[in-house]
């Protein structure tokens, strides 16, 4: 079974965090400029990823940045 995703914006910090599955523990990794994926280091699994400075990347709607991440979602 799929595990959930779950979402968090911090307004103060300015971070926009998602969690997929339960909390675990995890490194965090930087892939781009304020893009961090955090990974299981025993598993090599991606277990969430956060965005600092959420506002500066997306000010509006059509603002779009693409990672080098690659994802299979479901719906259940």
């Amino acid at each position: 079974m799929g595990k959930e995703i779950k979402m968090a914006y911090d307004d103060e910090g300015d971070i926009l965090d998602i969690s997929i599955g339960d909390p675990e523990k995890a490194i965090s990794k930087e892939v781009e400029d304020d893009f961090f994926l955090r990974v299981n280091p025993d598993s090599g699994e991606v277990v969430g990823f956060s965005v600092l400075n959420f506002r500066k990347w997306f000010r509006d709607a059509k603002d779009i940045k693409t990672l080098p991440i690659k994802a299979e979602l479901a719906v259940s």
